[in-house]
C-alpha cells in the first residue's frame, strides 16, 4: 500500500509564498493539515498557529510588502535554493533544467513564471514522495534552510516559524544567532544598489559553487540531483 503524501511539507511551502487573497482563505485548511499529520512537536506547532493567525489578521497590503522586502530583496534570506548554491554562475541554469526534469518525471509541473529551484515549490515535490525520500531530500536543502532562518531570526520575522518547523522535520537544529551581527545585512538601500553595480565575471577557485559558504552549499542535494537526472526522465520537462 503507498505510502500518502506528506502534506505537512505542502502546507509550509503555501505558508512561504506571496500572500494573496486565495492563501489566506485556505490558512484554517492549511492549519488542519499540519495538526492532522502531527509530524511537528506541540511548540512548533503552536508557533505555526501564531504564524498563520498573524497572516489572517494583517493588512493583505502591508504583508505583501513585507514579504518582498524580506524575501526578493535579499539574496541572505532568498527562497530560490540554488541562489544560495551557485549565486549567478552559469551552473544554475543546468541545475534548474535538471530539477525540471526530475519534477516532469515524478508528475509534477510547475508554474511557467515561477524558477524550479522555488523553496514551495520544491515542498511540494517532496510531499508526493515516499516518507523515507522525503526527510532525505529535505535534509539535502539543510545547510540553505540553517541560513535562511538564521537571516529571518536576526531580522526578528515571524518567517522564521516556518522554517524553524522545516528544520524540525529534517531533525537538524538551528544555527546560532549572534547578538551582534558579523555580516552586514544586504537588504538595505546601500547594500541593494551593490549588488546591481555590474560585476565582471571571475573565474577561480574562489567561486567555486561546490566551496562553502555561510547557507552552506547543500552538495548532498547536488549530488542527488545529478545522480536523478543521468536517468531518462519518464516524461518531458516543461520549460519556460
Amino acid at each position: 500500500m503507498p505510502k500518502k503524501p506528506m502534506l505537512t511539507y505542502k502546507a509550509i511551502g503555501w505558508l512561504l509564498t506571496y500572500p494573496q487573497a486565495d492563501l489566506i482563505a485556505a490558512l484554517p485548511e492549511l492549519q488542519q493539515v499540519i495538526a492532522g499529520e502531527g509530524l511537528l512537536s506541540v511548540s512548533t506547532e503552536n508557533n505555526l498557529l501564531r504564524f498563520t493567525a498573524a497572516l489572517g489578521t494583517g493588512d493583505l497590503i502591508d504583508l505583501q510588502e513585507a514579504y518582498v522586502g524580506l524575501f526578493d530583496k535579499s539574496r541572505q534570506a532568498s527562497l530560490h535554493l540554488f541562489e544560495h548554491v551557485h549565486g549567478e554562475s552559469r551552473d544554475r541554469g543546468m541545475a534548474m533544467v535538471n530539477l525540471r526534469e526530475i519534477y516532469a518525471a515524478a508528475g509534477l509541473f510547475q508554474d511557467e513564471g515561477e524558477l524550479p529551484d522555488y523553496l514551495p515549490m520544491y515542498l511540494e515535490y517532496l510531499s508526493i514522495l515516499p516518507d523515507k525520500e522525503a526527510k532525505a531530500g529535505l535534509v539535502d536543502v539543510a545547510p540553505i534552510l540553517q541560513g535562511i532562518h538564521r537571516q529571518l531570526a536576526r531580522r526578528e520575522s515571524a518567517y522564521a516559524a516556518p522554517l524553524a518547523a522545516l528544520l524540525e522535520l529534517a531533525a537538524v537544529k538551528p544555527l546560532a544567532v549572534e547578538a551582534e551581527e558579523t555580516e552586514a545585512r544586504d537588504d538595505t538601500p546601500e547594500a541593494i544598489d551593490r549588488a546591481w553595480e555590474e560585476q565582471a565575471v571571475a573565474f577561480g577557485p574562489e567561486n567555486d559553487p561546490t566551496r562553502g559558504d555561510d547557507c552552506g552549499r547543500a552538495s548532498a542535494m547536488v549530488a542527488r540531483m545529478n545522480a536523478q537526472s543521468a536517468t531518462p526522465s519518464r516524461t518531458e520537462a516543461r520549460h519556460d
